[in-house]
């Protein structure tokens, strides 16, 4: 799997994204990271519109040798 920087938080953004491409950025995100928690932050039952906030930290060690 890709690692993911700092650098490609923005691009999680990008819309419009196809949820398999968004699924696939926010697995790199989430498996770069060396710690990360979700929380359901708006649930609508009658809609089914949901918003989930995910925060972590992503692993820098190897930072030193990422592309600007």
């Amino acid at each position: 799997m890709a690692r993911f920087r700092l650098q490609d938080i923005r691009s999680v953004e990008r819309t419009p994204t196809a949820p398999g491409t968004l699924r696939a950025k926010l697995g790199e995100l989430l498996f770069s990271s060396v710690s990360c928690t979700a929380r359901v932050d708006a649930l609508n039952p009658e809609t089914g519109e949901y918003r989930i906030v995910l925060q972590g930290t992503l692993d820098r060690e190897d930072s030193k040798f990422d592309e600007p």
